[in-house]
């Protein structure tokens, strides 16, 4: 059941604006649960550097989780390269341990990143979030 939820997530955040072209979730040590790319699109990583890649961001998001007790609850981390944009949302439980994390790509020249993130992916999470922060 779990599978079959984070495999919908992923289908549907990808399907909410142009310009995204890559959403999966991975588990809190990095391995990629659910993934969905945009139609027709050619990736940038093949699957080793993708699985590699989760790695790396589920790791950041441990540390950053150790500095929210300072700086408040993270809502999520972005990065622009020159031929993409890359976001990370931690999908935390009630006691601010990462369950899972959504890891997001867009076009280069995405506009409003921060818009689709706070206005149409987090209200998913939300949506789903009693589901979600469970393990």
């Amino acid at each position: 059941m779990k599978g079959k939820l984070l495999q919908k997530i992923t289908d549907k955040v990808v399907l909410l604006d142009s310009f995204i072209r890559f959403a999966a979730i991975v588990d809190g040590e990095g391995k990629i649960l659910a993934t969905s790319e945009r139609k027709g699109l050619k990736p940038l990583l093949n699957l080793e550097e993708r699985a590699q890649y989760a790695i790396t961001a589920a790791t950041r998001q441990y540390t950053r989780l150790r500095w929210e007790y300072l700086l408040g609850k993270i809502v999520y981390a972005c990065s622009r390269y020159k031929k993409l944009i890359r976001a990370t949302i931690p999908i935390t439980n009630e006691n601010s341990t990462l369950t899972y994390v959504l890891l997001l790509s867009f076009d280069a020249e995405g506009k409003n990143v921060h818009k689709i993130i706070m206005e149409k992916i987090i209200p998913i999470l939300e949506k789903n979030k009693h589901l979600l922060s469970k393990k």
